[in-house]
């Protein structure tokens, strides 16, 4: 399933981990991890993340989620999302 994940890092842990010289090794983790479709960096809510990717089975959550929480002190969200083909397939079994 194609999944939206939002990570809002806490600014004082994500501070030290940027001083650290730690959060560009994060991020390429996450990214080699995950392989998203998309990866954004926004300054909503402080430093945040957004990556869209597919999610074989929902117990990978923890894993996903857990070294945001670690690391930065992240609030994680989780939200499942469709791009137009999917949308447009779901919209056809309606009729």
């Amino acid at each position: 399933m194609r999944m939206m994940m939002k990570a809002r890092m806490d600014t004082q842990m994500s501070n030290q981990v940027t001083k650290g010289g730690v959060m560009p090794d994060s991020v390429k983790s996450a990214i080699e991890r995950l392989k998203p479709e998309a990866a954004y960096f926004t300054p909503e809510g402080g430093r945040s993340m957004i990556l869209v990717f597919d999610m074989q089975d929902s117990s990978e959550l923890p894993s996903i989620a857990d070294p945001f929480f670690q690391e930065m002190g992240a609030e994680v969200t989780f939200e499942p999302v469709m791009n137009l083909d999917e949308l447009q397939r779901g919209l056809a079994a309606l009729k």
